[in-house]
This record gives structure tokens, C-alpha cells and sequence, in this order.
């Protein structure tokens, strides 16, 4: 008599992860010198990150988009997957697209108004502790403030504002959900690199001006603007 199987069914879960999106500009070539540069200041800022790959308007076709990809992974830049690529230019060998979303007009129309619940408000994370190096703190949902500082190699994501009572001496990436309008405040200024809504600085970038003082960080309009805390 045959055993019936005891062994479970395979499950399927879905998950949501933070990818970095790159998205180079022609001509390739001077981008990825921008890219060393950028990496030459902060050795670490790729180590561990999944990347999404935009290639919208770039117009490379199969041939140039792998030797993108190799270039990258000549980078430890790790590609997950890739974006407005030309129609037949993925396949074996590279990353995919990436899946999932509808387009606006596959979807039905109901007949009757359906309830829509409110936006949840965005919260706050709040850490006693200091962040310590090797150390990531991220939360895409608010802002996050810190009560002590943060560490050289400490690295802290927020969807919204970062204030930090104590010395920012790694890395804070404020409006990472897509704020512009997100601030970061700390109390005594030595970042490693700093990031709002996508545009950054890194140490070798922000001069002397407001090392060691309090200050505030913003942006205006395509620019990042450091002024005194008071």
C-alpha cells in the first residue's frame, strides 16, 4: 500500500525589499566614471544592496547591456533586475524585468464605489541608543530619531526625516519613500554621505564649512543645501 506523502506542500510567500535603482545616463562610459568616483568616497555603499537597473532611453541592445551588467559586477555592484530595456534585449544571461503591477487600464472599473481606507499616517521611529558601525536602521513608514549618534560605517534610511541628538558620523539617506520635502538635523556634523529623495553628498563633497557644528540638511530644488542648526 503506497505511504501517503507527509512532506508539505511547497508555499509561496510574498516579501517587499529595498532595491537601489540605478539608472545610468549617456554616454555610459563617463557614467561609470562618476560611479568609481562615487565608490573611491564610499567604499561600502553597494556592498549587500540589490540593484534595479533603469536603462529607459539609453536605447543599448543585448550586446551593451550585458557588458553594462558585467561592468557593474566588475564593480560588486549586484543587478537584480532591469528596467525599459528594448523588447528581445533580456533573456539568458541577465537579469530579468522586474514583475508585478497592472496596467492602469487592465484594471476593472467597479460598479458600485468601493470604501477606500484613509492613508495610514506615516510613524515615527524613535532609538535611545546610538547606531553603531556596521549597523543599518530602516524604516521607510516616518521618521526616525536618534537619541545618541551615529557611528563612521553606521548607516540610517528613513521614508521620512532623520534628527539625530548626538554626532552623525555615517551615513543618513532621509526620503527614501520619495520626499523631497524630508530634513536631516543632527547635532554635531561629519557625515559620510548624505541622501534626500535620491540626491546625494559624500564627505569629500560638503567641505568644512559645517563639520563639527549642528545642522540642518534640505533640499532645494535639484540641490542639497546645509545650513546651521538653531
Amino acid at each position: 500500500m503506497t505511504q501517503p506523502n507527509s512532506r508539505p506542500p511547497i508555499r509561496f510567500r510574498g516579501r517587499s525589499f529595498m532595491a537601489l535603482v540605478l539608472a545610468p545616463s549617456a554616454p555610459v562610459h563617463d557614467w561609470l566614471e562618476d560611479l568609481d568616483a562615487l565608490a573611491r568616497r564610499s567604499p561600502a555603499f553597494f556592498v549587500g544592496r540589490p540593484v534595479i537597473l533603469d536603462v529607459s532611453g539609453l536605447g543599448l541592445d543585448r550586446v551593451d547591456l550585458a557588458g553594462l551588467v558585467t561592468d557593474l559586477k566588475a564593480r560588486d555592484v549586484t543587478v537584480m533586475g532591469i528596467e525599459g530595456a528594448k523588447s528581445g534585449s533580456l533573456g539568458e544571461g541577465l537579469p530579468p524585468a522586474p514583475a508585478g503591477g497592472r496596467p492602469v487600464d487592465d484594471v476593472a472599473t467597479p460598479d458600485a464605489p468601493t470604501p477606500v481606507e484613509p492613508p495610514r499616517a506615516p510613524r515615527s521611529l524613535f532609538l535611545d541608543q546610538p547606531v553603531r558601525s556596521g549597523q543599518t536602521i530602516l524604516h521607510l513608514d516616518g521618521d526616525i530619531t536618534i537619541m545618541g549618534s551615529v557611528a563612521s560605517g553606521a548607516e540610517v534610511i528613513a521614508g521620512g526625516s532623520i534628527h539625530i541628538y548626538g554626532a552623525l558620523r555615517g551615513r543618513a539617506i532621509a526620503g527614501a519613500s520619495g520626499n523631497p520635502d524630508a530634513r536631516i538635523t543632527c547635532r554635531k556634523f561629519e557625515p559620510e554621505l548624505l541622501a534626500i529623495d535620491g540626491l546625494y553628498r559624500t564627505a569629500d563633497d560638503l567641505g568644512p564649512e559645517r563639520r563639527g557644528q549642528p545642522a540642518q540638511v534640505r533640499l532645494d530644488g535639484d540641490s542639497i543645501k546645509i545650513a546651521a542648526l538653531e
